[in-house]
């Protein structure tokens, strides 16, 4: 694993689980330049460890994360942000899409992703968050969607992925008026999968959450992820083509029975 400023990675291999944490705890994980530089490459390199398959996204410190760190943003890329020239607008452009990149590859990729927020879940925080394939929160979690309070159209992913997630009003409720929700507000809005009254059940939580996920073969794992995904944007029959064509091409009869084993075994021992 390389050496990221902004991320601690975590492994806890006899559970196939790392934790991705943020570590910028003195500022509340506000998220400067090198996360959004190294977040593509980290979870690169997460995809690509044979001893992970659920990887925890939570934050170091007093809080999840607060956003964006725009002063350092501002500061870092003024001349880029603010150029009128069409060549500087093509940069900022630019700029944007790789900022994307990160979260992309988080929901994109082979591996399950659990967020685990604690305390504040602003702006950006809340894009990580949406990412990820499953979301859970302390209780105190504050949670909100609140570009549109610093004159910013939402653009790292969440206009696209909340929609999906917690349905148009919601969505549309969260990002019109930038409002701070509580983790209640956010489980009754499907947002949040569970709330924990602890940071450090939250921990406990999604630890014991990725061991129940890792159990399950890894294949059928990412094959359900793939077609989760794959339905977001078709109809139910282009999904059952789909899911046809995949389970036709890797359906695998020896990890169905060592599975089927495995659960009856689990019966017997009740």
């Amino acid at each position: 694993m390389n050496d990221y400023p902004f991320f601690e990675v975590e492994k806890i291999p006899a559970q196939q689980t790392a934790i991705l944490y943020l570590n910028r705890p003195e500022k509340l994980n506000a998220m400067s330049w090198p996360f959004w530089r190294d977040l593509a490459p980290v979870v690169e390199d997460l995809e690509k460890a044979p001893d992970v398959r659920v990887v925890i996204v939570a934050g170091k410190g007093r809080s999840f994360s607060v956003g964006i760190d725009v002063f350092d943003f501002f500061t870092a890329f003024s001349e880029v942000i603010q150029g009128g020239t069409p060549e500087k607008r093509g940069e900022f452009h630019k700029l944007i899409l790789q900022m994307q990149e990160g979260f992309t590859r988080m929901a994109e990729g082979d591996k399950i992703y659990i967020g685990a927020a604690h305390r504040h879940c602003l702006g950006a925080g809340l894009d990580l968050l949406s990412a990820c394939d499953l979301r859970l929160a302390t209780e105190d979690a504050v949670i909100s969607l609140r570009e549109t309070r610093i004159a910013i159209v939402a653009d790292m992913g969440s206009l696209n992925r909340l929609p999906r997630i917690i349905g148009q009003g919601n969505a549309r409720m969260m990002a019109y008026t930038g409002r701070d929700f509580t983790a209640a507000e956010c489980l009754r809005m499907g947002l949040l999968n569970e709330v924990y009254d602890s940071r450090e059940a939250l921990m406990s939580g999604a630890l014991k959450l990725a061991a129940e996920i890792a159990d399950n073969s890894a294949a059928t794992v990412t094959g359900t992820k793939k077609v989760l995904n794959y339905m977001e944007d078709h109809g139910v029959d282009d999904g059952l083509k789909f899911v046809a064509a995949w389970n036709s091409a890797f359906f695998n009869t020896r990890e169905v029975q060592e599975s089927v084993m495995k659960v009856m075994a689990k019966g017997k021992g009740k």
